[in-house]
């Protein structure tokens, strides 16, 4: 399991306010034989007629001495 930015229940709790329902904490996929997490897995209704929206969302804080090293990391963790 994956270590929790120090933002997810500040996230998680922004999401659940805009009318998300969080479904899955972590959400867990499988590529092949790569095991990969992302923080938040959410969802709600757009309409009866239209149905669901869908998210996954990765969750950054770029707390270190260096914006440009936090940013090369979390685009490094992306690919």
């Amino acid at each position: 399991m994956p270590k929790l930015d120090i933002y997810h229940d500040t996230v998680k709790r922004a999401l659940e306010k805009d009318n998300w329902t969080i479904t899955h904490d972590p959400f867990f996929m499988k590529i092949g034989e790569r095991k990969l997490y992302a923080d938040l897995g959410a969802a709600r209704l757009i309409s009866a007629e239209k149905g669901h929206e869908k998210i996954v969302v990765e969750i950054k804080s770029f707390i270190g001495k260096s914006d440009v090293n936090d940013l090369e990391n979390a685009i490094g963790q992306f690919f």
